[in-house]
Formats: structure tokens, sequence, C-alpha cells
């Protein structure tokens, strides 16, 4: 029997206020579940605004504990509902002056599995990301759910090699990329990067942006979310550039082991030849 897996994600424009926008990705989360989707993945910190466009500590107010807080049990309460697996970025506050650029993984029962803190962290115009998030310190899990293995890898993380290949050496079958970028900066990569990943890691990629212009700054987020399969292949269309949309997308997981036979990377990786890339 094909070992098909209904995934989605959805791409968001900030509604103004907390409250709200997890209200709409509740209800876009049962539509999905309507029409199948077994697992749904949301865009970077997607309960608030990409307050990373400024450098201002009235955004600190953004963060939440995880799994303790209040956007998570809710999270928790829509993966029991919907019988989904849920993957939920936030901004994580693990005590005073430790936050971290956070997804939590939830499976289909509600189950708290983990967590994934976000490694690279960029400081460049428009993304002061240092101003407010350590590094990642919790590796790179791969968690074991009702719909297989599941990684995250946050946003800027895609343009390091590392993180993709770890992902796959601990299991990985699908990785949700949660991103918030915009069009002046990587629109050229966007649709590079990801498959390129896909690829060279041979699993599924769910790559999500966000869409539309916020209130803290003139980013031009473009959207274009999209699954790309382990042959680098978009799995159905691409969403559009300028409105919300939920993506809703049957996926192959058994084209995972054919691609693995045939191309055989894992096989033929070198270890023992790659001492030099770790060191400082």
């Amino acid at each position: 029997m094909p070992n098909v897996v209904t995934a989605a994600l959805v791409q968001a424009t900030w509604t103004g206020d907390t409250e709200s926008m997890l209200a709409k990705h509740e209800e876009h989360a049962r539509e999905a579940a309507r029409r199948g989707a077994k697992v749904i993945g949301f865009q970077e910190v997607f309960n608030a605004p990409y307050f990373c466009q400024v450098q201002d500590a009235e955004h600190y107010r953004w963060a939440e504990e995880v799994p303790d807080g209040p956007t998570v049990r809710r999270m928790r309460d829509l993966a029991r509902e919907t019988g989904m697996v849920v993957v939920a970025p936030v901004f994580e506050v693990e005590q005073s002056g430790h936050y971290y650029n956070t997804a939590a993984v939830i499976d289909a029962d509600g189950a708290y599995l983990g967590k994934y803190r976000k490694h690279h962290i960029p400081q460049v115009k428009g993304f002061w990301e240092k101003f407010y998030f350590r590094p990642g310190n919790l590796g790179w899990p791969v968690f074991d759910t009702a719909v297989g293995k599941v990684g995250v890898y946050i946003c800027y993380d895609r343009h390091f090699p590392e993180g993709w290949r770890q992902l796959g050496l601990n299991g990985a079958q699908l990785v949700y990329n949660p991103s918030a970028t915009h069009r002046g900066l990587s629109a050229y990569l966007w649709q590079l990067e990801q498959p390129a990943a896909a690829v060279a890691n041979e699993y599924f990629v769910a790559a999500i942006n966000r869409v539309g212009v916020e209130e803290y700054g003139d980013n031009d987020f473009y959207g274009t979310s999209y699954f790309v399969d382990p042959r680098g292949r978009f799995v159905g269309d691409v969403a559009g550039h300028s409105e919300e949309e939920l993506v809703v997308r049957e996926l192959d997981f058994d084209l995972i082991d054919e691609v693995r036979q045939q191309w055989a990377f894992y096989r033929d990786r070198r270890p023992d030849a790659y001492e030099g890339l770790v060191r400082p």
C-alpha cells in the first residue's frame, strides 16, 4: 500500500493581534483536516508580527514558555480536535534573559513531543534577530509523529547545509521550514535552496513564508510557500505571492526510499573526510 501523507501549511497575513491570529490559524487547520490533512505547519513566530524588523524591548512581550505557554497549550487542543500533527513556531522565553526562536511539535493526539530552537540567528537590516534570540542549543531533533518522522529548520537556517544534513541523518522524512523573508533580500534563493536541500538529503520539505507588509517595517513578505519532494520537484502548485493561503498536498513517502536507493547519497557520504568542516 502506498505510504501517502496528506500535509498542509499556512502562509498568513498579520491580523494585528495574537487572539485573531490564533483563531484564523485554527480555522485553517480545521479546513485542512476536512481536506484530509494529517500534519500542518505554520510560519515563523506565527502568533505574532515579525517584530525583528526593529530593535525594541517592547517586543519581548510576545514571548511565551514552551510548552506551558498559552499558544502551545491551545495548539495541543487543536491537534486533539483535528487529529493532526501541528508544527507551531513561537517566540520562546525559557527564563529571564533566555529567549529563543522556537517551534513546538505536537502529535495528533495533542501530546507535546518537543521543540526545535533556531540555530542561525541573523543580524542585518530588517532582520535584527540577535537583539531578541539566543542561538538554538537543542541540536536537530527529529520527532516520531503519527505521520512519520518530522523535523524543523527555521528561516535563516535554510542557508546552512549542515543542519539539513543532520536532520536527514537523524531520520527525517518531512522537514518544515517556517520563515519570514522579504522580496528584496531572498526571493531569488527561495525556490532554489529548499529544493536543493530536499535533493541533497532525500526527504520532503515544506517551505513556508509570510505574506504582506506589516506594521513594524517595510519588509514585503512574498509568500510563494510550497512542498517539494526528494527529487526537488514542487508537489502541486506554489502558493501565490500576495494573498494568504492554505496549501494541502499529498506526499508519497515511498518516494524517499526509491530516491535513496537510486541516488545513494547517504551510502557515498565521506564523514571520515569532513573533519575540516567543523574546525573553528
